[in-house]
């Protein structure tokens, strides 16, 4: 297999996989005769996607936005920290390790709190995304100026740049692949933010889809909620993937022959 066939394998190996996975969920729920109520097939799902597709596209947009929103603040607040404790010794060593047992909480424990704060609605889910999804970027930035070599800061400041040139000029642009893997780890985690907020603390949206689709024994529309809330992740993952590989080509020149 020469280089071009291996990259069109590659490129479709998740379609391929994905039919397979659904082909054969298919022939369990039919052989087995699961019920519908229990474990919808494949093709209960898509019937039910395509019947209630206004309804779903309506929550899975106030589902987006609100996601956005949530990562927006995230990317924000997660690159001001990461600079800090990435530009800072003191400051790792003081901050990291609160960050770290504050990411151990878990986020779902916050809306309840959340709604006392700020009542049902936009203001818990953007604001559980946030909380869900600042720690990667955080992390990811400060490790990339955490390790920038001390023999590359060497040869700079004896060139005469400050400690701030480095920073701005040498870190953070070394920090763009940590920080485009963090934005494909951190978006996915937004989305379940959102979705767990809004099952407890929404009346819009494809987490309180889900609660009523469950009350209502349409496990379809549940499942077809599911899929969407995942595909809109691929999306946003693909995307920033395809920004990544246009912005950050030179980390990845040892592999452009292979």
């Amino acid at each position: 297999m020469n280089n071009q066939q291996r990259k069109q394998v590659e490129r479709w190996s998740p379609w391929i996989l994905l039919v397979a996975v659904l082909i054969i969920w298919q022939i369990v729920c039919s052989a087995f005769e699961v019920s519908e109520f229990i474990f919808p097939s494949p093709w209960r799902i898509w019937t039910q996607l395509v019947e209630f597709k206004w309804v779903i596209a309506g929550h899975a947009w106030r589902t987006f936005w609100v996601t956005m929103a949530g990562f927006g603040i995230a990317i924000v607040v997660g690159v001001l920290l990461g600079f800090v404790i990435g530009s800072s010794r003191l400051a790792y060593a003081a901050v990291y390790p609160l960050m770290t047992a504050f990411n151990a909480l878990p986020k779902a424990a916050f809306v309840p709190i959340l709604v006392v704060w700020f009542g049902i609605g936009v203001g818990p889910a953007i604001l559980t995304a946030f909380l869900i999804s600042f720690f990667p970027i955080m992390v990811n930035i400060a490790t990339g100026l955490a390790t920038l070599e001390p023999e590359l800061e060497d040869v700079l400041r004896v060139l005469g740049a400050k400690r701030w040139d480095v920073l701005v000029k040498i870190g953070l642009p070394r920090s763009l692949p940590y920080f485009y893997g963090s934005l494909k780890v951190a978006i996915t985690l937004a989305f379940v933010g959102t979705t767990v907020s809004e099952m407890t603390a929404a009346n819009e949206g494809i987490g309180y889809l889900l609660i009523s689709a469950g009350s209502s024994m349409q496990m379809g529309l549940a499942f077809a909620g599911l899929m969407v809330v995942g595909a809109m992740a691929m999306v946003m993952y693909e995307l920033f993937s395809l920004v990544e590989k246009h912005t950050t080509a030179w980390a990845r020149r040892g592999s452009q022959g292979e």
